[in-house]
């Protein structure tokens, strides 16, 4: 192994073991803390090196050491009458044993994305153990059942396509459903995580990861009848950040799905990204607000029948996509894009991006479906606004979304389709 190879594998291990190592040190007085976890990460690191040059039984043999040295470090505070009821330490002992010794052979990236993991997940002990406890039973029910349905239904799903134009594989849309449902999932758990106490801010975030329109629908709704005051400036900032927050969405959606398309598409959603964001600062810093506001009340993302009925909506897109395609040509797509906008942003997204990967869309066309379709959700936005919330609501967040929307224009028709940020 060379030598400088050998180096960064031990800082790594050394640093991802005072990171966990601090949390304990700082949370716990258990029986390993900031000396012992980086001592327990290098360990297994050391053992790695030499069991690639001698024989995997070094490794082994440093394992049960570890071992070892946590069942006599239990012990000993049982006889000094200290016992502990959770594992939780002696487990991430053992866990980052096994990071320090990943390093060895695997992608350093995945190393520290697991002890990172581990101290993120340390640290949230409270917090988790609050969200388990906000968690209803009709809310694990639908958890396990669309866990199972998945884990059952997606492995005997045919992957192959069938219907007109050959378009629809039936493995890959409840694929786009379980992405789906995962990028909502994490804002709905986020929602119950912070519970009441999110602000404004974080309202807005968790809101447009969850749904940007459903947020727009809920805090329309707050500000009915409450006239022009501090309410309806804390529901405009709210829903002015979850559109923003939308296009974050859109492009994980689009990295998970087509790096390719990514690669076409990074440059003018950021700048829909940024834009968003800066005039959510702006008017911030306009109105000075107070950041008292909760998050939507979202349903759980996991619901059958939500994700039935997005599996449904997709599938609808891909084949009205075809369609346009085989009758109109190109122009015909934009005018799916366009109407998909209204009705769910993530259907047309999501056809895009396997359109791409598939080989049957130009990836500079893609985009631009894709940003259509998210200008044409803000205007649908907008007329939620005002159904819901009335001329007041209207009138704080409509000049903002009209910028977007200009901005987002002048990118359709000016953007390079040969400005490919990621090659």
């Amino acid at each position: 192994m060379e030598l400088a190879a050998a180096f960064m594998q031990l800082g790594i291990a050394a640093g991802l073991g005072l990171l966990v190592g601090l949390q304990r040190e700082r949370k716990t007085g258990d029986i390993a803390g900031f000396r012992t976890f980086p001592l327990v990460t290098l360990t297994g690191t050391v053992c790695g090196q030499l069991a690639l040059a001698f024989d995997g039984w070094v490794l082994i043999g440093g394992f049960g050491a570890i071992a070892a040295a946590v069942v006599i470090g239990n012990l000993a505070k049982i006889r000094a009458g200290h016992p502990e009821p959770g594992i939780t330490t002696e487990v991430a002992v053992v866990l980052m044993f096994a990071v320090g010794a990943y390093l060895t052979v695997g992608p350093p990236q995945v190393a520290v994305a697991v002890g990172a993991a581990v101290a993120v997940l340390l640290q949230l002990k409270q917090e988790l153990h609050g969200f388990a406890a906000k968690v209803s039973d009709d809310d694990l029910r639908a958890i396990m059942q669309f866990a199972a349905i998945t884990l059952i239904v997606l492995p005997v799903l045919p992957n192959r396509t069938y219907g007109p134009y050959d378009v629809l594989n039936p493995r890959q849309v409840w694929w786009m459903v379980v992405l789906i449902v995962a990028i909502s999932l994490a804002g709905y758990v986020g929602a119950k995580l912070v519970g009441p106490r999110a602000g404004t801010w974080l309202a807005g975030a968790l809101g447009g990861l969850v749904s940007s329109t459903a947020t727009t629908v809920t805090f329309a709704r707050r500000t009915r009848g409450g006239g022009e005051g501090t309410g309806v400036e804390v529901a405009a900032q709210v829903i002015l950040i979850a559109s923003a927050i939308v296009y974050l969405r859109v492009l994980v959606e689009v990295a998970v799905v087509s790096p390719e398309l990514l690669a076409h598409a990074l440059g003018p959603l950021l700048v829909m990204l940024a834009l968003l964001a800066a005039l959510s600062l702006l008017r911030a810093w306009r109105h000075r607000l107070p950041d008292d506001a909760e998050p939507a009340d979202h349903g759980n993302p996991t619901q059958l029948r939500a994700a039935l009925l997005f599996g449904a909506i997709y599938a609808l897109v891909v084949l009205a996509t075809a369609w346009a395609k085989a009758q109109f040509g190109s122009k015909g797509l934009y005018s799916v894009a366009a109407i998909s906008g209204l009705v769910d942003l993530e259907a047309i997204t999501l056809s895009s991006a396997q359109s791409v990967r598939g080989g049957k869309l130009a990836a500079d066309l893609a985009w631009r479906l894709v940003l259509l379709a998210s200008l044409t959700n803000l205007a649908f936005k907008s007329g939620i606004a005002a159904l819901w919330g009335g001329r007041a609501l209207v009138r704080r967040v409509a000049a903002y979304w009209a910028v977007a929307v200009l901005v987002g224009l002048a990118l359709l028709a000016w953007w390079s389709g040969d400005a490919a940020l990621l090659r």
